[in-house]
């Protein structure tokens, strides 16, 4: 039997395996209803669309072009629609940050976030770590007026999806209390929580990808813990254990 998660950002009691398999399942095989009425129809229909963004996001095609507008409309699909003002203010950041992720790609020479080592997270070995170079972006990113922060979080990791974190604000408010001093971000959180449950994640991993889905094991991190944070936690399993019954 595999060993259950132990990731303290998510919640104060480890989560079992097959709850972590069937919030991931619901995740990304889940649907909802909604009432759809075309414009030049005087009545509509229920229809089932995706519950969460895996189809718009996860599986979207990462661009061969430099970081820009492919990946603003990849965010999007995640995250929403921006208006034109803050598509402008996303396209110009991204310009910016592109050195400083280009760097962290250098930095890891292809290793994942789990497989680099702890100093890369910590502030006694900066400059040029990771985890520097993570911080850089995310000061330069809230420092930029009419910048989604959220936005540019999803287009970056899209574009490495192992070594990247995704972060929104209801994230990045679980990992905070779990930093400890020298940790050069809530980047450090993550790690640690890869790290001490890589065999339970590599074994969700492999079950997932039976039923041909997939997701680095840094992703799967991030979905259990949103969908935890955000209190999705209970609907995702349920729909998850639906689609594993067939109903």
């Amino acid at each position: 039997m595999t060993d259950a998660l132990d990731l303290p950002s998510a919640g104060p009691d480890p989560m079992s395996w097959d709850t972590a398999l069937a919030a991931v399942l619901g995740y990304a095989r889940g649907r909802r209803p909604l009432h759809f009425r075309a414009p030049n129809s005087h009545t509509g229909r229920w229809v089932q669309i995706p519950a969460y963004g895996y189809e718009r996001f996860d599986v979207r095609a990462r661009s061969p072009q430099p970081l820009g507008e492919h990946d603003i409309l990849t965010a999007e699909g995640l995250h929403g629609r921006l208006d034109p003002a803050g598509w402008a203010a996303m396209k110009s950041v991204l310009d910016d940050v592109r050195p400083l992720a280009d760097a962290v790609l250098e930095r890891a020479t292809g290793r994942s976030l789990a497989e680099l080592s702890d100093d890369e997270f910590s502030v006694l070995a900066e400059p040029g770590t990771v985890g520097a170079c993570l911080r850089q972006i995310n000061h330069l990113v809230q420092q930029a007026p009419g910048v989604s922060a959220k936005h540019v979080s999803a287009a970056l990791h899209h574009r490495s999806p192992d070594l990247v974190p995704l972060l929104v604000r209801t994230t990045r408010w679980q990992l905070l209390p779990h930093v400890r001093e020298g940790d050069s971000g809530v980047e450090a959180v993550i790690h640690r929580e890869l790290v001490a449950n890589a065999a339970a994640f590599q074994a969700l991993q492999q079950a997932l990808t039976g039923h041909d889905i997939q997701l680095t094991t840094l992703r799967l991190h991030d979905v259990l813990l949103w969908l935890s944070g955000s209190l999705r936690l209970t609907h995702a399993v349920a729909l998850g254990q639906d689609d594993v019954l067939g109903r």
